[in-house]
């Protein structure tokens, strides 16, 4: 089954994905982007983008997600967070990409 999102974006079983997920922690990861400090400064909000692959496209509009450890995630194929991997993505994620195909997910 192929998924078209709203965007003109189409999701296969297979394709990798890009998800930007919002953290908040003490102290921002090496890959945290836009890093914003809290009111009061003692935490950090920042965004961090997942490589992932599709595992599953549903009928219902959710896409089955799978990461580099075997977790799942069902996400709406709408989502604003989530992108496919554009060629740029998979030249400066190509570690994490590659993962992903070794691990046969």
């Amino acid at each position: 089954m192929i998924l078209q999102k709203s965007n003109k974006a189409i999701f296969h079983k297979g394709d990798c994905v890009v998800f930007r997920r919002m953290k908040c922690n003490t102290q921002p990861s090496r890959r945290a982007q836009h890093v914003q400090a809290s009111e009061h400064g003692d935490d950090y909000y920042y965004f961090v983008e997942k490589c992932w692959v599709v595992a599953d496209v549903r009928e219902d509009g959710k896409l089955l997600l799978k990461t580099r450890s075997g977790k799942s995630h069902l996400i709406d194929a709408d989502d604003p967070k989530l992108r496919p991997a554009n060629f740029w993505d998979r030249i400066r994620y190509r570690d994490r990409f590659s993962q992903l195909k070794i691990a046969g997910l």
